[in-house]
């Protein structure tokens, strides 16, 4: 019986966690994914599974991007692109309290590069069975064991994340194990916006969520923006257009 039904316990246990609403930040025009994805499909080699990896700084719009793209190849081919994000390698909060790292959760330290190092191996060389990869859901702030399924059909693997490019180990090993790289850049200023919007709609306030976006967010993308001229590809958050490998001045 539901716990809200009649005759249940007025407090049977903590209310269950509330979605946040939705993100005002669209992604790309579907112009620009259509000729992203086109650049995808032309680098797809037959019988090969192809992983492509989508780097870039908290707030960067790298997520929204890689779904956005996932999306527009499947519309076309369905059920052969999947988004692989390296966010359910995020150590669980009681590993981070035991290590002292949880005021530090996003840093690269916080997550589990070599299990991440090994799941690729898997998704590239596991064709004959399904692949179960962990999510990271932001309303429990954890990661959800086994909730994204690779299935043989899957010919691209969107695999994304801040530190895919980072330049050390086991960090290296990612950028050894994909086909492609793109770093998806965004101004400072814009990413800094859009990480206040994300934490205040899930529960900060403006100052603690300000905060976080500069002093977490912010050190993190530190090491995230030098990896930049390692990717193949620079692509915008905003307008999903290549950019230039370096920054402008």
């Amino acid at each position: 019986m539901p716990s809200d039904a009649v005759g249940a316990p007025a407090h049977s246990g903590p209310a269950p966690a509330q979605p946040a609403p939705p993100s005002p930040h669209a992604g790309p025009p579907p112009a620009a994914l259509t000729e992203l994805a086109r650049r995808v499909a032309d680098a797809v080699v037959p019988g090969r599974r192809y992983l492509l990896g989508i780097a870039g700084s908290p707030g960067s719009g790298k997520t929204t991007l890689a779904q956005a793209l996932v999306e527009t190849i499947n519309a076309d081919a369905p059920g052969t692109a999947v988004h692989l994000p390296m966010d359910g390698f995020h150590l669980a909060n009681a590993t981070l309290d035991r290590l002292g790292l949880r005021d530090r959760k996003g840093a690269i330290e916080t997550f589990d590069g070599w299990g991440f190092v090994a799941l690729l191996d898997r998704v590239r060389g596991e064709r004959d069975h399904t692949v179960y990869a962990p999510s990271f859901r932001r309303v429990v702030d954890e990661g959800v064991a086994g909730e994204i399924a690779i299935d043989p059909d899957a010919v691209v693997v969107v695999v994304e994340g801040n530190y895919l490019l980072a330049d050390f180990d086991p960090w290296t090993g990612v950028r050894d194990r994909l086909d492609a790289a793109w770093f998806c850049a965004t101004s400072a200023e814009e990413r800094e916006a859009r990480l206040v919007d994300r934490h205040t709609r899930h529960g900060r306030s403006v100052e603690a969520a300000t905060a976080w976006a500069r002093d977490v967010d912010g050190a993190n993308a530190v090491l995230i923006e030098a990896s930049r001229s390692r990717a193949d590809l620079v692509v915008s958050g905003v307008t999903g257009q290549p950019l230039p490998a370096a920054p402008s001045a």
